[in-house]
């Protein structure tokens, strides 16, 4: 499934609660929230979480703690969430890993679908296939020419087996029908300085890491994996257009509860994040961030889920991946 820009802050102007919902509401929140993400800080998971938190507290009337439980690709932060069933005041934010972990880690212990209460898609961001400016190539045609060409003698950086550089990089390279060297790092940071200085001539990264120095001219962006141009880079090319359409995906963001919430408190969460979401500020700090794609809609959240589950295990078993 992928996520289309038409899809952005659709409702956010329309009624949420049907008349009388509020008043059958079960008392709520009585303490502070645990919003528990897979991440550590600073990273777009943790910023767009204390970007809502400290805007929802201020709504709720209850402090909203930020957990950062990161590890296991984020499987450490869902299974804890996925344990806590029934419990109102715990949620988690989690992005593509939690439909890539279980069919890249054998024994984790959540269904990524039926585990979990599915709120809302909160937004997404493209990868980005960046070069060191001294590489030859100057667009993507002529980069995949250079790729077709050399094979495995040109080398592109990614930030860490089993990660969602390892996997979209992978499929972009299947769909592209090239074969260079795919060079694991241990996190982004490090591939990135690699490239910088001209050791790797090729990344693909999320478009967060390495954005800052695609601004500065220190990477020449080629294309983005999303399925339309990136409002952030709208000069470069995404996979669709240039006939890679498969390898299209994105790094996606949902709001998740435990199962056995009551519909009211499910339902309250949406309004609460529909609130929230709607603000300028809010909305001015997301697109900082590169943020599209957000869907306040359960089903579609849900959806999305199942969809991205079913693909990336089929993207595993394709390339013979390996948890790193």
């Amino acid at each position: 499934m992928t996520l289309t820009r038409r899809h952005a802050l659709p409702l956010l102007g329309a009624p949420f609660l049907a008349p009388g919902i509020a008043a059958a509401q079960p008392a709520w929140p009585e303490r502070q929230i645990r919003w528990v993400i897979g991440f550590p800080p600073a990273g777009t998971a943790d910023i767009l979480s204390r970007i809502l938190g400290e805007r929802i507290s201020q709504q709720i009337g209850q402090p909203v703690v930020i957990e950062n439980r990161a590890g296991a690709g984020a499987t450490i932060a869902a299974n804890l969430v996925a344990q806590a069933r029934g419990d109102r005041h715990i949620v988690l934010v989690n992005n593509v890993a939690h439909a890539m972990s279980p069919a890249l880690l054998p024994n984790v212990a959540f269904d990524p679908y039926a585990d979990f209460g599915h709120v809302a898609i909160l937004g997404a961001l493209p990868m980005v296939i960046a070069v060191n400016p001294a590489f030859a190539a100057q667009d993507i045609q002529a980069f995949l020419a250079t790729a077709r060409s050399q094979g495995q003698n040109l080398a592109m950086a990614y930030g860490g087996n089993a990660t969602a550089s390892h996997l979209v990089g992978a499929s972009f390279i299947r769909a592209a029908r090239i074969d260079p060297t795919f060079v694991p790092y241990r996190g982004a940071g490090p591939a990135l300085t690699d490239v910088l200085a001209g050791n790797v001539p090729a990344i693909i990264e999320t478009l967060p890491a390495a954005i800052g120095h695609i601004r500065s001219g220190r990477l020449r962006a080629l294309a983005v994996s999303s399925p339309a141009r990136s409002v952030a880079l709208p000069d470069v090319p995404n996979f669709a257009e240039l006939g890679l359409g498969e390898a299209t995906a994105v790094n996606w963001f949902n709001f998740f509860l435990p199962t056995g919430i009551p519909a009211p408190i499910a339902e309250r969460w949406l309004a609460e994040l529909r609130i929230a979401i709607g603000t300028a500020e809010v909305q001015r700090r997301f697109q900082e961030l590169g943020l599209e794609g957000t869907q306040l809609d359960p089903a579609a959240a849900g959806a999305l889920v199942r969809a991205e589950t079913t693909r990336w295990r089929a993207v595993v078993r394709d390339n013979n991946i390996q948890p790193g």
